[in-house]
């Protein structure tokens, strides 16, 4: 008799890393700034192996993704111009710095997600905030530009072009993988639900959350919207949160503590105390997660939504216009520029609401 039931993958470990971010604010120039990110990548190896042979021993389940904090490598641009920044900081699409991070998933044999500024000579002066995945090939399967920022260049602002080099496929990636279908989110973007439900729409189940927020023994409102974003979508999310930020004038641990992983049911399962640690780590069971999918129930959200009840409005409203850097000259906007934008849209809010 022919077996038809459906081969998923075996339940697994994942983690998120808490590390302490490194500014490059201090670095002469690029040549020193590049040192400085490759000694952390070289750094790396030895803190996710000792990490994922712990886990393993604890539970009995091998780690095969591990989730690194957001800029980890560079911390946040601050107030250097955004060529100079893209010009210090900006990891070359097939760099250095891509190649050194997929010769530790290769050595490790695990899948590696992570956040760097980055850019893109289609796009000259600019940088975009990425989220990737790495193979344990060393193969990086999954880039993602962060769409919603308050006070950095996105593709929405060059919408046009982006999309006709990259396609919708580029916008919203997922990575179908051995170990589940693999999406990643940047920092502040939780707190939109649709850039999930977009991802989870084209097949995502697991969410690599690279962040780096205030720590706080209060609930953030990121650490809100990570459980509605997994219960909503049905999806995992390992949510990597910096240790603190290294090289700036900001008081270390401003930014440490709370990774977290939540499960499909939006249950926090693991949660990180301050300090570089692993301790946000939790099973995947994609077998589980499908079969709940595939459960008709109250509970399964994501076959009740109704996209289309809302097409209409998001179409036909909107606050935000897309290629606003189309009209900047040279396409380079200085820091002012965002929260010009920012009034605009309030302003545009402010008017829907007095009609």
């Amino acid at each position: 008799m022919e077996n038809n039931i459906p081969q998923y993958p075996a339940p697994y470990a994942a983690m998120a890393m808490q590390l302490t971010a490194m500014s490059v604010e201090k670095c002469a120039d690029k040549k020193a700034a590049q040192q400085q990110i490759l000694a952390m990548i070289d750094a790396l190896q030895p803190k996710i192996a000792s990490s994922a042979m712990f886990i393993t021993q604890y539970c009995g389940l091998p780690v095969k993704l591990a989730v690194l904090p957001e800029y980890l490598f560079t911390s946040y641009p601050g107030k250097i111009s955004i060529p100079d920044f893209a010009a210090k900081a900006g990891f070359d699409m097939q760099g250095a710095e891509y190649d050194a991070l997929g010769k530790v998933a290769q050595n490790l044999g695990i899948y590696l997600s992570g956040n760097a500024y980055e850019i893109d000579p289609n796009f000259p002066d600019l940088y975009f905030q990425a989220s990737f995945i790495i193979s344990p090939s060393g193969d990086l399967i999954h880039r993602y530009r962060r769409l919603i920022s308050i006070f950095a260049p996105t593709p929405h602002d060059v919408w046009d072009k982006y999309v006709d080099i990259y396609g919708m496929d580029g916008v919203f990636p997922v990575a179908k993988t051995g170990i589940g279908n693999l999406a990643t989110i940047a920092s502040e973007e939780i707190l939109y639900p649709e850039i999930a439900r977009a991802l989870a729409m084209r097949g995502a189940e697991i969410f690599c959350h690279s962040s780096s927020e205030i720590g706080s023994p209060l609930t953030t409102p990121k650490a809100i919207a990570r459980r509605a974003r997994a219960f909503e979508n049905m999806s995992y999310i390992i949510s990597a949160n910096t240790a603190g930020v290294d090289k700036t004038a900001m008081p270390l641990a401003s930014a440490d503590g709370n990774s977290q992983f939540v499960d499909y049911k939006g249950k926090v399962q693991a949660e990180s105390n301050n300090g570089e640690t692993f301790t946000a780590f939790g099973e995947v069971d994609i077998t589980a997660l499908r079969a709940a999918r595939a459960r008709p129930a109250m509970t399964n959200a994501l076959s009740r939504q109704a996209n289309g009840l809302f097409a209409d409005i998001y179409r036909d409203i909107e606050i935000r216009p897309s290629n606003g850097l189309m009209h900047v000259k040279d396409n380079i906007p200085d820091r002012e520029y965002f929260m010009t934008k920012q009034e605009q849209a309030i302003q545009n809010l402010l008017k829907i609401m007095k009609e």
